[in-house]
């Protein structure tokens, strides 16, 4: 039973006003048709996204004469993966090429475009058989046909790879561009495309040039031979009839020449139609660049990533003032001062954010460190049985509709599945200490020292921890000048630090203290919290900031 909702953080002024305001009545519009559409369309369809408890199947293993089936395998996967991998969460065993087909051909052949894209997707990977590229790339087609964009995204690769099809870069270019819902005059596609078609268009004229080359040889031989075919009437059958051979094949091999000719020539001017575009050109990878290892004093610190949130503009409940300048200010420090590898979202649907997080699991490998920022509205559902956190997108109800909002449970349970060894947590919403319900973590205050010998303890343990802005409690989105409080304090103590690493419980104990100042000084109580996540899997380990020197 839902007794109580709060969203917030608090962006107006005075806070008496603000905390008036806190309780919410749904009046908002609901969504319309077309942001209905893009949370459930295709590939970035919400429930692809989520972490389920997926059984998998056994495997049949051989010994000597005889075989067994393992026992089934547990495993936290998404339920995208699941599905696919056969898992029980679809209540169907998946063991090979034949079952697998036989829980979706079914739907496909009926027209269920889902189905269509993963009966392609089984034919690609195989499923204990080789893959069928061929069967892929029909099954993906009848799918990209109904507009359904993870087959859009499936036919691009195949493309890209060129997998069962002629490798086309422009044409799988285009397909992403389709999956991700970009127009033809979209500056990040046209730049991508413009870089790409460039290169197509210089392999296209090689190309032409050599078979123009090889066309006038070739016509000239022709030329000749008919010539001296011509000129001799007294040739013997045998030799008139090499000669006539001789002046088919080349007209055969010139005919050929011609139509290839004609195609280069075709993809030649469709290239040229693409306009090239005004600003800088932007990368169209939405996912992290390699990041570089770090050694220090002898230590491996591994690769440095961030994913950095700010949502400020909502659709259908009040928009804060300052998580866009928070995160950028963010972005930047992190990457210029710390070498980060930082990604950015501003103004995140669910959908994006999920997806986000589910593609650190692709990059991520153990020794690495992944600092997550979030800044925006938090709020939380009160319950008999207790009470639960959430992050909300830009794109979320007011309560009680919780379609769009994500729970602290799904950020738990990605963040269990990363392999990095150190992540830290940093929230800047209401109630993002409920995101860790353990007690708060055991530290000394800033004026201790950390040592080399704690570092060299610390560095190769897990640890999973959440260092929020205000605890369980509501926070303030202004009293930083251009920043959050929170922001404003957490940030200028990365950037002030000089050379030496930076433990996140040091960093934690000075930035306290000015929270709950700059918070008093505008008539509020907030105390920033650090606790550890044990739900994902924390140890004993700890995070660091290492500036780059």
């Amino acid at each position: 039973m839902h007794m109580k909702f709060i969203t917030c953080r608090l962006s107006a002024a005075p806070v008496i006003t603000a905390l008036a305001s806190l309780l919410m009545v749904s009046c908002a519009a609901p969504p319309s048709e077309k942001e209905v559409a893009q949370a459930t369309q295709g590939m970035i369809k919400r429930q692809d996204l989520e972490i389920v408890d997926c059984l998998l199947p056994g495997q049949v293993r051989q010994l000597g004469n005889g075989s067994f089936i393992t026992p089934r395998r547990p495993v936290r996967t998404t339920a995208s993966d699941c599905r696919i991998r056969g898992g029980e969460y679809v209540a169907f065993d998946r063991a090979d090429l034949k079952t697998a087909l036989a829980v979706w051909l079914q739907s496909a052949e009926g027209g269920d475009a889902e189905a269509q894209t993963i009966v392609g997707e089984i034919y690609e990977r195989g499923m204990g058989a080789t893959p069928n590229y061929a069967e892929a790339f029909k099954w993906y087609q009848k799918a990209a046909e109904q507009g359904y964009a993870r087959a859009n995204v499936n036919l691009a690769a195949l493309y890209e790879q060129g997998l069962g099809v002629e490798t086309d870069k422009l044409k799988a270019l285009n397909l992403y561009r389709l999956a991700w819902g970009l127009s033809e005059d979209n500056l990040m596609y046209q730049s991508a495309s413009a870089q790409q078609a460039q290169q197509v268009r210089t392999e296209l004229e090689a190309q032409l040039a050599e078979k123009n080359s090889q066309l006038s040889l070739l016509k000239k031989q022709l030329q000749e031979t008919e010539a001296k075919l011509a000129s001799d009437q007294n040739k013997s059958n045998a030799a008139a009839g090499s000669l006539n051979a001789e002046v088919t094949s080349l007209k055969d091999w010139i005919a050929k020449l011609e139509t290839e000719r004609a195609n280069n020539n075709s993809r030649l001017a469709g290239i040229s139609r693409v306009r090239t575009p005004q600003g800088a050109p932007v990368n169209p990878d939405s996912s992290l660049p390699v990041a570089s290892k770090r050694e220090v004093q002898g230590m491996d610190f591994g690769r440095f990533y961030a994913l950095v949130i700010g949502n400020q503009h909502y659709q259908r409940i009040d928009s804060l003032q300052t998580p866009i300048s928070d995160v950028q200010r963010a972005a930047k420090v992190l990457a210029d001062k710390y070498g980060f590898t930082v990604k950015t979202l501003e103004d995140a649907s669910d959908v994006l954010m999920l997806q986000a997080l589910n593609e650190l699991n692709a990059v991520l490998k153990p020794n690495d460190n992944l600092l997550i920022y979030y800044a925006g509205h938090g709020t939380r559902l009160q319950t008999l049985n207790g009470e639960s956190g959430y992050w909300l997108p830009v794109n979320a109800d007011a309560p009680p509709q919780d379609t769009f909002w994500v729970p602290n449970e799904q950020i738990t349970a990605h963040i269990a599945r990363i392999q990095a060894t150190r992540v830290l947590v940093v929230a800047d919403s209401c109630y993002a200490g409920l995101l860790a319900t353990d007690p708060s973590y055991l530290f000394v205050d800033d004026k201790a020292g950390y040592s080399a010998q704690y570092i060299k303890y610390k560095l190769p343990r897990r640890s999973r921890l959440l260092l929020s802005s205000g605890g369980n409690q509501p926070v303030l989105d202004i009293g930083g000048g251009n920043n959050s409080v929170f922001a404003r304090a957490f940030l200028e103590e990365l950037e002030s630090n000089k050379d030496a690493i930076l433990a996140a419980p040091e960093l934690f104990a000075r930035i306290r203290k000015r929270v709950i100042s700059a918070a008093a000084q505008n008539k509020f109580v907030q105390t920033p919290d650090f606790k550890s996540i044990k739900g994902a899997g924390h140890e004993v380990g700890d995070f660091f900031f290492v500036p780059k020197g």
